[in-house]
């Protein structure tokens, strides 16, 4: 692979995607960007890390779809300080570092819509993970030490989550196959499976366009 690459994984809650994302990165030896996003929002905005933490992939109210649309109209977050109530400062304070981190180094970048807020950057894959919901289940059963019903319940409260924080500004809908360049089922490949399948993904992409 050469260049630079970045690779944005939407993920089902308990298919896996976090830990295929962190894999991954370290296969590539690139960096690795999930909750350490907030970390970089913080510093680059000026406001508070646990603010961030605390509105962490939240829905937020659709004035943002005009803002998101055009991210440089938006200007810098001082300049919309007095505009925008606090949820959606913090929402493009995300936006901008993602941009950021993506124009500076390759990198993969789990969640919180960077493959929305990425979606014109060239050298910019889009990978999705899902598993049916039995394997999730069992999965969040084993590493929450929950019951199958609290397990179930917290898998479709956590993705009626990300999917309200997704659609309340994209205009596309979160997990849809068609606005990713790879989607992978981690209950059919596992997570080395899922990680080697990105691999080679980007393996051919890179011959095919040398040619």
């Amino acid at each position: 692979m050469t260049g630079k690459t970045v690779i944005t994984i939407g993920r089902e809650f308990g298919s896996g995607g976090r830990e295929i994302g962190k894999k991954l990165a370290e296969r590539l030896q690139i960096a690795f960007y999930d909750k350490e996003l907030l970390e970089v929002a913080a510093k680059e905005s000026g406001i508070c890390k646990e603010l961030f933490e605390s509105n962490d992939e939240k829905p937020v109210n659709s004035l943002l779809y005009s803002l998101s649309v055009n991210p440089y109209s938006v200007g810098t977050i001082a300049g919309t300080s007095d505009l925008l109530p606090i949820n959606n400062k913090l929402f493009l304070a995300q936006f901008d570092a993602i941009r950021k981190v993506a124009q500076q180094h390759s990198c993969v970048i789990v969640g919180r819509c960077a493959d929305y807020a990425l979606r014109d950057e060239p050298d910019c894959y889009h990978i999705f993970i899902h598993a049916p919901l039995q394997t999730r289940i069992k999965r969040i059963k084993e590493l929450y030490e929950l019951s199958s019903g609290e397990a179930k319940d917290l898998i479709l409260k956590t993705d009626k989550k990300r999917s309200a924080y997704y659609n309340s500004y994209a205009d596309h809908k979160w997990g849809e196959i068609g606005n990713h360049h790879l989607v992978a089922d981690s209950s059919m490949l596992g997570i080395d499976g899922c990680v080697e399948l990105i691999i080679k993904f980007l393996e051919l992409q890179n011959r095919y366009r040398s040619l």
